[in-house]
């Protein structure tokens, strides 16, 4: 070997470089590492924000704290190690509300029934990776129903976000007015979708995970909250590890309610691993994007539902914050095992989160349900008959409290208007069968 040639094999990290593969995908140790860094600053704010709305049903917030970290940790070692991507896995937002606001909150299932539907839901997730089933799903749904239901779980975070901050109150005339604008929590969370809004424009890495320390100091300098401390030990997650349960879950009528975990799993995680993969050149082209580590992908998000639930967390998907690593250059699994690294680390942060007021998680949720409107864009809106149940689907979803009734009612007037406008031919058997499935749900559970 020449001295070029042991040179660059010394940059690529050696047998680090030989696992992750650095120098066919021209990168270096120290770059993988900084783009690491910058992804779990992107995504951090979720073992924050994820405790503070699963600890709604009566979960232990301390336990979720380390249960959504030791998720992500595993979902992304999984993924950098099994894939050999730089995509983070971590509790997903929109199935952490839907478990806490719907399945627990207005359907009145245990919230260890509900891990029990998590963790069906993934088993449901692995087949239909394993099988091909999963890209076939994806292939015949259509894109405007796909962009519809990002942006109506968005809508559904900014319900929520407005709600437990102040910002909306309940009215008995209109149902929703406007809150208090004088009060300190609603004052600091104006302040601090402020303050990520204008980090986020300005390219700072971690915009949201800033904002919401901010908030946080500021909220405990004015008072509104008191302050924990910052690390300690980690709190025990004995109150959420293996405690759902699966066979409440089977034996409660749950079917509609795992439908909607795997169409909402299916959608955004694959979105994001192809979006993401993509913008990494890790991709080929084509019609079924045929690259052996997106089948990899596949699986290991797949796997990371199970584990997560057996943790005690909702459901663990890729990050599309995951790009902001890709950006400054991670291109192997090697990011993904850095940001793994750094959440098993956060479990000693425990006494900050419990210090995190809603005040401060609230501008997060409303800043990522922006983020999530964008997709109101890809809608074909010169097309009715896509606009639409598009509509239906991104309305319902705040309007009736609940990312599955949004669901079922779009992709049941999608068949049912091409249906009536003659353009039968042009829905796939996938959307047929989905509306079928709702149509069922419906008809079997008309309360839910």
């Amino acid at each position: 070997m020449s001295s070029a040639e042991e040179r660059l094999s010394h940059e690529r990290g050696g047998a680090m470089g030989g696992l992750f593969r650095l120098a066919e995908h021209n990168t270096n140790p120290r770059t993988e590492v900084i783009a690491g860094v910058t992804t779990f600053l992107t995504m951090a704010y979720i073992m924050f924000v994820n405790p503070d709305i699963l600890s709604t049903t009566g979960m232990d917030r301390d336990a979720v704290f380390v249960a959504t970290c030791l998720a992500a940790a595993i979902g992304s070692a999984i993924m950098g190690l099994w894939a050999n991507w730089p995509i983070g896995m971590a509790p997903g937002m929109g199935l952490n509300a839907f478990f806490a606001f719907t399945v627990v909150g207005t359907l009145g299932y245990t919230w260890q029934q509900a891990l029990g539907a998590v963790f069906i839901s993934g088993m449901v997730f692995l087949f239909l990776s394993a099988t091909g089933i999963r890209r076939w799903l994806i292939a015949g749904i259509p894109h405007s129903m796909r962009s519809a239901i990002a942006a109506g779980i968005g809508l559904f975070l900014a319900i929520i976000a407005l709600k437990s901050s102040g910002l909306v109150v309940a009215n008995p005339a209109t149902f929703i007015a406007l809150g208090d604008l004088t009060s300190t929590g609603v004052l600091l969370t104006i302040a601090g979708f402020f303050i990520i809004a204008a980090l986020d424009a300005r390219k700072v890495p971690g915009a949201i995970l800033i904002g919401i320390l901010v908030i946080t100091v500021a909220s405990i300098m004015v008072g509104n909250s008191t302050f924990g401390g910052i690390v300690s030990v980690p709190p025990s997650i004995a109150p959420t590890f293996l405690q759902l349960d699966v066979m409440g879950a089977l034996g409660t009528g749950i079917v509609h309610v795992v439908l909607v975990m795997v169409l909402v799993e299916v959608f955004d995680a694959t979105g994001t691993l192809i979006g993401v993969a993509k913008r990494a050149g890790l991709l080929v082209e084509g019609p079924q994007h045929t690259n052996k580590g997106l089948s990899r992908a596949l699986m290991a998000d797949s796997t990371a539902i199970l584990a997560g639930s057996m943790l005690g967390t909702s459901s663990t998907t890729a990050y599309v914050e995951s790009a902001s690593g890709v950006q400054a250059g991670g291109r192997t699994g090697l990011t993904a095992l850095v940001v793994a690294g750094l959440f098993l680390l956060s479990t000693f942060l425990s006494p900050l989160a419990g210090s995190v007021p809603a005040q401060a998680t609230a501008p997060a949720l409303l800043y990522v349900a922006t983020l999530m409107l964008r997709e109101l864009a890809e809608i074909t809106w010169d097309d009715v008959t896509e606009s639409a149940p598009a509509v239906l689907t991104a309305i319902a979803m705040p309007f009736t409290y609940s990312i599955a009734n949004g669901l079922a009612f779009g992709f049941v007037s999608y068949a049912g208007i091409k249906l009536l406008t003659g353009r039968a031919r042009e829905v796939h058997a996938a959307t047929w069968i989905v509306a079928g499935l709702f149509v069922m749900r419906f008809v079997l559970f008309p309360e839910g």
